[in-house]
């Protein structure tokens, strides 16, 4: 290439192509839905129930485990994952065994099921 040449005279007519939108890298949860999980985790801390928490943010899923003790493999794990938003729902928890408890399109419904209620102690 010459001194004279430019870039832009080398691709023929001058017009360089726009590149597509990229998918996002990973999948994340946004302000509301951590929101919710961070609400959750405290009133199970508050009981004694939960210890730990970690998020996971994947290529194809984004992942908020909870735990016990830190040493140990999550008790629930509450997944977001945007392929099967059209067909189960986006959200799930899953058990410590691997046992979907509950799948469904509103963050909020498949929390219900990690709510304790609550009971009178006599």
């Amino acid at each position: 290439m010459s001194e004279s040449e430019t870039p832009q005279s080398q691709a023929g007519n001058g017009v360089i192509p726009f590149p597509a939108p990229a998918k996002p890298a990973t999948v994340t949860f946004d302000r509301r839905e951590l929101s919710e999980l961070l609400n959750l985790y405290g009133r199970m801390v508050a009981a004694g129930e939960w210890r730990d928490y970690a998020i996971d943010f994947l290529k194809d899923q984004a992942q908020f485990s909870v735990y016990r003790r830190s040493s140990e493999v999550p008790l629930y794990r509450i997944v977001k994952d945007p392929a099967l938003a059209k067909r189960q729902g986006a959200y799930s928890v899953v058990a410590a065994t691997g046992l979907v408890l509950k799948r469904g399109t509103e963050l909020s419904r498949v929390l219900r099921v990690l709510d304790k209620k609550l009971s009178v102690v006599g």
